[in-house]
């Protein structure tokens, strides 16, 4: 049977009850592999497997955020303040990662939270975010190629330019081949990623325990001297040691950037409400192991006065190498800054794959021009790809500043376009929610239900505006005013308000009511068009903790 298509156009649809108006409601296509999917399937290619959706959220948040950016959290906040920073935002991500996984196994449309916000809450939310979205992949993709050219300054001092030049390119090509070849590249890259995480945290409980080189036992020496928690700003007591805490927060939340990238490709995702919730579900491990204990060790290992680290000098060094240089490890430097360079460029590819498919997203739904809903014949939105490699060149600014420099600004502008993302995730998610119980329709009809809900969405809609409008606070600091540092802390508020009440001026969009949003019409095409059933699982995956 040929695949085919149907949208139904403004009218009434009966939804346990109440009938509903709405301007356009995706409905399934049809085809002969797979019974029911929507449109989405006819142009994007479902090439990503469950265990390419699982990696592609995994790779595509250990990166530079962890390996690199701590550096900065550890010389502002000390170790205690850096590990505590990392635990609260682990928290708060739980939130928008359980709520658009619940959403997006119902309604599984690429751009994610984007879509959704269109049919549960309001258009204008759903044209705001999307762009805000695409800001924060235009920023976030010459930052990882920076943080590149950053680790290579540890072998070569050849023009940051050329680096920049070379890592762009690879970027760019690797994108151009076909989604499953993409899938390939991330798994193969996050197989390193958890071999270099798990390794590194082995290599510093020999080394605080004594067994390095030097046969010197850390332990908790660093904690005691400089301290636990750094005098921020120099401000003395505990004022001072509370703002070096609160500023590691930025840092946290620009390495949990992406976790909730799960949905994005969910139009390319075999079985999605199967597969996006199990990707969902492994949050709280994937936090633990890759984020926490590893910032705990290089607390123990790197003081927070070392001069090296990523402190807004001009140059900088992973804090795990400067671990492993301080406790006189030959090689494994060498060896670990390789693979951290390879996990800038895969959080590259990351952020071209999902930020060229949330741009096709709004061009398909006539938010953003036409031309970007142009796809390849091997089903890649090229001229989306093309837009985003532009803004690699942000990455030549290294040539005027150091790298270190440029990439401190990039990693605040992209974590505040990520927590304003966060927060609508949790809004979208709220509205969801509440539009469900004044329907009546009960949660256990959905194909999947994320625990804590509503508690932890309406914590993250409380906590992640908090920590935006908090973020620059060292510029309201007597004679602590830095122009860039503003710039990069409250620019994307102003950027997306004006997006939201643009569009609402000139469309006159208005907010969905509860009674309204079509939840029934979504969850009896998932009722109707079961997916296959799960293959049986193999003994040894019953005890992995990363993916099923």
């Amino acid at each position: 049977m040929a695949e085919s298509y149907q949208t139904e156009k403004k009218g009434k649809l009966n939804d346990g009850g109440h009938d509903l108006d709405f301007e356009t409601v995706p409905v399934p296509a049809f085809s002969d592999d797979e019974p029911v999917e929507f449109e989405e399937k006819q142009e994007l290619r479902r090439g990503l497997h469950q265990r390419h959706i699982q990696m592609i959220s995994l790779a595509g948040t250990i990166g530079t955020g962890l390996f690199l950016g701590s550096g900065k959290a550890i010389a502002r906040g000390g170790p205690l303040g850096a590990l505590l920073g990392y635990i609260f935002v682990g928290i708060l991500v739980t939130g928008p990662v359980l709520s658009i996984a619940e959403m997006s196994a119902l309604v599984p449309l690429s751009g994610g939270v984007i879509r959704h916000a269109e049919y549960f809450v309001d258009p204008a939310l759903a044209f705001a975010n999307g762009w805000n979205t695409v800001y924060n992949y235009m920023m976030s993709i010459p930052a990882e190629i920076v943080a590149a050219a950053v680790i290579v300054d540890f072998w070569s001092s050849i023009n940051n330019g050329a680096w920049i030049t070379i890592f762009g390119v690879l970027v760019i090509a690797s994108n151009i081949f076909l989604v499953r070849i993409y899938g390939e590249l991330e798994f193969s890259f996050a197989i390193l990623k958890i071999m270099l995480v798990v390794g590194l945290n082995l290599m510093a409980l020999v080394l605080v325990c004594g067994g390095g080189p030097d046969h010197h036992a850390y332990g908790f020496q660093y904690w005691r001297n400089p301290g636990p928690l750094v005098q921020y700003l120099g401000i003395a007591g505990g004022l001072g040691r509370f703002l070096g805490f609160w500023t590691t927060f930025s840092n946290a939340s620009y390495a949990y950037l992406g976790v909730e990238t799960i949905s994005v490709a969910a139009a390319e995702t075999k079985s999605p409400r199967r597969n996006i919730p199990l990707a969902a579900k492994r949050i709280f491990w994937r936090v633990l192991l890759f984020y926490v204990i590893s910032i705990f060790f290089v607390g123990m290992l790197v003081p927070s006065n070392d001069p090296d680290l990523l402190s807004g000098s001009g140059t900088a060094h992973s804090p795990f190498v400067l671990a492993a240089s301080r406790a006189g490890v030959k090689v494994v430097p060498s060896i670990i800054n390789a693979v951290v360079l390879t996990s800038a460029w895969s959080a590259g590819n990351s952020g071209m794959l999902l930020g060229s498919r949330t741009l096709f997203g709004l061009a398909r739904e006539g938010r953003a021009p036409k031309i970007f809903a142009r796809v390849s014949r091997f089903g890649i939105p090229y001229v989306a790809v093309i837009w985003f490699s532009l803004f690699i060149c942000l990455g030549y600014m290294t040539l005027s500043n150091g790298a270190a420099t440029v990439f401190g600004w990039l990693q605040d502008l992209v974590a505040v376009a990520g927590m304003i993302n966060w927060t609508i995730i949790c809004l979208v998610y709220l509205r969801f929610y509440y539009a469900m119980k004044k329907q009546g329709i009960p949660r256990s009809r959905l194909p999947w239900k994320a625990p804590f809900q509503p508690y932890i969405a309406w914590l993250g809609v409380i906590a992640f505006p908090l920590l935006v409008l908090t973020g620059g606070y060292t510029t309201f600091i007597h004679n602590h005013w830095d122009n860039e540092t503003f710039v990069s802390s409250y620019i994307d508020i102003p950027i997306v308000l004006l997006l939201y009440f643009g569009y609402k001026v000139v469309t006159k969009s208005k907010i969905v009511p509860l009674a309204e949003v079509p939840i029934m019409k979504y969850i009896e095409i998932a009722e109707q068009n079961p997916e296959p059933l799960e293959p049986p699982k193999k003994k040894w995956k019953m005890f992995n903790l990363l993916w099923e």
